[in-house]
Parts: C-alpha cells; sequence; structure tokens
C-alpha cells in the first residue's frame, strides 16, 4: 500500500566505499521516524555528488524532497518537522550542568561501593575532587586554547601569561590528591590559591566589569557563559580546601 503523496520523502546522500555521510543517516532515521516512506537514493561517488549538486544549485548532502518540494539538508527537515536546531554559536551552561551531574554520580557510586551507603561525607568530599578531574581534565585535552580564552579575565593570568598554562595541571593534580585523602599539605594550599584567583577573576569580570565572557571552565572552545556556575567551580575547590584543612581524619601523608 503506497503512503500518501504529503507522507512520501526522497533523499539523495552519500554512501560510498569509504565514507557514509552521518547527517543523511540521521536524517533518513528522522523521515522515518515520523512516518514517511522514503526512497534512499545513494550518491555513490564524488562525481556522482557533484553532479547532483550542480543539478539542483545546492552546496550540501543529504539533500530531502517531499513530493516535488525540496526541504532541504538535515537542518532543514528538522526544523520542517518541527525539531529544535542547535546553534553552534549558542552560549549554553550544558557542559557544566553535564560534568556536575556525572560526578555527583560517581561520587555517589564510589561512596556506595567504599562504604554501602551512597549518602556520606566522603561522597560529598569525593563529588568536588572527580568535578575538579574532570573539569581539569576537558582544560588538558588542548592547553593553548583553553589559556587564550583563560587571559580573557584570569587576574594572574594576565600578569603571568605562564599561569595559564600551569592552571589545568595544578587543578588536575590538587583533584587525585584530594580525591585519594594524599598529600593534604600540597593539595590543601593549591586548592586554594588557584580558586581563590579563580573566584575574584570570575566575579570581578561579571559583577564588577560586566563583562559578556566566555568561561574557559570545560576547555577552549566552549559556548560556557562566564557567570554563576563558573564561579561555582572556584567556589567549591576554596570550600573543599578549607574542608579537608578543618576537618580531622585527613592525613598529611
Amino acid at each position: 500500500m503506497n503512503a500518501p503523496a504529503e507522507k512520501r520523502a526522497t533523499i539523495y546522500r552519500m554512501v560510498m566505499p569509504n565514507h557514509v555521510c552521518p547527517y543523511g543517516l540521521k536524517a533518513l532515521h528522522l523521515l522515518r521516524s515520523h512516518g514517511y516512506q522514503v526512497e534512499d537514493r545513494w550518491l555513490r561517488t564524488r562525481e556522482e555528488t557533484d553532479a547532483f549538486k550542480a543539478e539542483h544549485d545546492v552546496k550540501t548532502t543529504p539533500q530531502v524532497f517531499i513530493g516535488e518540494r525540496r526541504i532541504g539538508g538535515h537542518d532543514d527537515l528538522r526544523t520542517f518537522l518541527g525539531k529544535p536546531v542547535r546553534d553552534p554559536k549558542a552560549l549554553t551552561y550544558r557542559p557544566v550542568i553535564a560534568v556536575f551531574a556525572m560526578t555527583a554520580l560517581m561520587a555517589l557510586a564510589a561512596s556506595h561501593a567504599a562504604y554501602g551507603s551512597p549518602f556520606t561525607i566522603r561522597a560529598g568530599e569525593w563529588f568536588i575532587a572527580f568535578s575538579m578531574c574532570v573539569l581539569a581534565m576537558l582544560k588538558l585535552q588542548d592547553v593553548e586554547r583553553f589559556s587564550t580564552m583563560f587571559l580573557n579575565y584570569d587576574l594572574l593570568a594576565k600578569r603571568w601569561v605562564p599561569y595559564g598554562t600551569i592552571y589545568p595541571f595544578a587543578e588536575a593534580g590538587a583533584g587525585v590528591l584530594m580525591a585519594a585523602g594524599v598529600l593534604t599539605w600540597l593539595s590543601v594550599p593549591v586548592a586554594l590559591f588557584i580558586g581563590g584567583i579563580g573566584a575574584v577573576s570570575v566575579f570581578k569580570a561579571v559583577y564588577i566589569d560586566k563583562r559578556e565572557l566566555k568561561c574557559a571552565c570545560v576547555g577552549g572552545d566552549s559556548n560556557v557563559p562566564l557567570g554563576f556556575l563558573s564561579l561555582t567551580e572556584n567556589v567549591m575547590m576554596v570550600a573543599m580546601a578549607i574542608w579537608m584543612l578543618a576537618a580531622p581524619g585527613h592525613g598529611a601523608m
């Protein structure tokens, strides 16, 4: 049984021996999941793809047609179907929220494995330590890009440029030591130092100077706005350092 004309679609997508267009697969899935009967036409060579683009005066594939109407590529199809299209330049807190959500779950899991209960004081300590480690890992993926973005607002880095390169290594080291509960004499002053300077720098840039900047907290290519959540990273480091300094049971091994 044929589908009505308005539920029939044709998609032209690249399917080559060394490349299958991922957006073509996503567009095909979108059409089928919305009840369209799809004629799936493969562009099997670069020459065939270039000829198709020239014929239809388009710059990219895949291209979706519904009936005789050209809808366009994957993002155009999402718009046609009433689905949101991600703006790569849009500011978002999602990366930071994802980090904190996962490190919280990791801390609860570690506490349950170690103590038989997810809700312990150690879970809170691990949450902050794990967050420091994961945030440092994201920065360490591209230290140069991180340090460049960091220079936009960090007060110490502006005065001494190498600090932007040192920062993620210091954050990672302090986080690992705090997670292990060892060498408190080293991890506490490091966390106090970088967390304190970071908190003051963010507060000045956002709340005093009223600057609209991107935060380097999850690496140098993020669209996380500098603001409250960015300040949270630094405040947590300072709070953890003070807690470990004051709380009994944290050895200075």
